[in-house]
């Protein structure tokens, strides 16, 4: 934090910043003025309800006085702090006319301050403590700029010698008091500008943090719109190399022709798996909710896994637990089916040919709980807390050499946490890995 002692804060900031305190300043009239008004309402009630031989208020009757100014005074400050406020809202703007109004209302308060100290004992130097309060008030309550502070200090300390020089009549005790006012002063100065100096950094700090945040934001919003462009415009060249390489199988290619045919073709279906992996983190990030219905998940995942089981590379044993019938969540059965398909093949990608794969399903308090297990070769514990992150490090190449993007994972998460869901995963290696998914359960459930 830089300390503003005996300056003001860079140009370049100083407008907005007068802004912000204007703003600040005037609430804090506002609030200390009700409150100053109401504490001497009670002084009256008290004054006037207790008896004088407890009190002994008779023996000041400058008490009484100034009291009933307070009591008079303090309201104007909180009706025009109002109206202020309300100018500001409409503007949008600091004026001089508002800053000389917090001034003259610490001015007021530290007048209130010296009166009361002297009312109390007539001798400062015996009793400083209603002075003390006020400059105390004053400077954490209130923000002024440098040149501010330094004249509400002078202004302080002509009120003060006014009346010191008006109530005592021992020039030592004069100059004592005079001595004990300046070093209080300097204390109030040091005070104003520290808080000064900590508000004034506190803002710069959170202006900068906005600003990085909304070239972040455009960055983000620039780099998805071309994320979504170039994924959107791969898919037609991919398309043509893939019809191309289909319409050459059909001219009886001899076995070296058809073998690489057979590699064009599968580089095309890793290709578009890619760009949908792209396409889907673009339209993940746009932050638009999706649309979901009241879905039966038993249902669903009986259905995914039926799909899986009839494609006839797949020798794995899926088999599905049970424990709770009937499981009701509200879901978008596009995207979920895109989270079982990615979770499924993940399982089976790191499994040997025979493993079984396990998908249990029930219920965890008020959740529904959908887990994938398999029983491969796990994930290593280092890896464990990237494989959600997107293009992580974490991503493996299959049993058989399949490759992977290190978008899948990131983009599951992103979907379950836009059901309201979440998603864990524990793992050992050698022994398989377990993905967890909670979901909301329908109401009723």
């Amino acid at each position: 934090m830089n300390i503003y002692f005996f300056k003001n804060i860079p140009a370049n900031n100083r407008a907005a910043f007068r802004k912000h305190y204007t703003l600040q300043n005037l609430k804090a009239v506002q609030v200390a003025s009700a409150i100053f008004f109401a504490l001497n309402v009670f002084l009256r009630l008290f004054y006037t309800l207790v008896p004088n031989s407890l009190t002994r208020a008779a023996n000041f009757p400058e008490f009484n006085y100034s009291n009933w100014a307070y009591i008079i005074l303090t309201p104007i400050f909180y009706l025009i702090s109002k109206q202020l406020l309300t100018a500001f809202g409409k503007k949008n703007k600091p004026t001089g006319l508002m800053n000389a109004f917090v001034i003259t209302f610490s001015v007021y308060l530290m007048f209130s301050g010296i009166l009361a100290s002297f009312i109390a004992m007539y001798n400062l130097q015996d009793n400083l403590t209603m002075y003390l309060v006020a400059l105390i008030t004053v400077s954490v309550m209130c923000v002024f700029e440098y040149e501010d502070t330094i004249m509400l200090t002078i202004l302080t300390e002509l009120l003060f010698t006014v009346i010191l020089f008006w109530c005592e009549t021992d020039p030592t005790e004069v100059i004592y008091n005079q001595v004990t006012s300046m070093v209080l002063l300097c204390g109030f100065y040091f005070i104003t500008r520290y808080i000064y100096s900590y508000k004034a950094s506190h803002f710069m700090h959170l202006n900068e943090i906005q600003r990085k945040n909304i070239e972040i934001e455009k960055a983000s919003d620039f780099k998805n719109d071309v994320l979504g462009i170039v994924a959107h415009d791969l898919r037609n060249p991919i398309a043509a190399i893939e019809s191309i390489a289909m319409i050459m199988e059909l001219e009886s290619p001899d076995e070296e022709l058809q073998d690489n045919l057979g590699m064009i073709k599968t580089s095309c279906v890793k290709a578009r798996s890619i760009v949908s992996d792209l396409l889907e983190v673009a339209k993940n990030e746009n932050d638009r909710p999706f649309e979901t219905q009241l879905i039966e998940l038993n249902a669903l995942v009986k259905n995914t896994i039926a799909t899986w089981k009839s494609m006839s590379e797949v020798r794995n044993h899926i088999r599905l637990t049970e424990h709770e019938k009937n499981v009701f969540v509200h879901i978008n059965p596009e995207k979920f089916n895109r989270v079982l398909d990615n979770l499924i093949s993940n399982a089976l990608k790191f499994s040997k040919e025979r493993d079984d794969l396990d998908i249990i399903l029930g219920h965890d308090h008020h959740m529904a709980l959908l887990q994938i297990q398999d029983h491969g070769v796990g994930i290593p514990a280092a890896m464990l807390p990237h494989i959600f992150e997107r293009f992580t490090k974490a991503g493996r190449s299959g049993l058989k050499g399949e490759t992977s993007t290190g978008l899948g994972l990131s983009i599951v998460k992103q979907i379950i946490e836009k059901h309201g869901g979440k998603i864990s995963v524990a793992s050992e290696e050698g022994k398989g890995s377990t993905f967890s998914i909670w979901l909301p359960l329908a109401k009723g459930e």
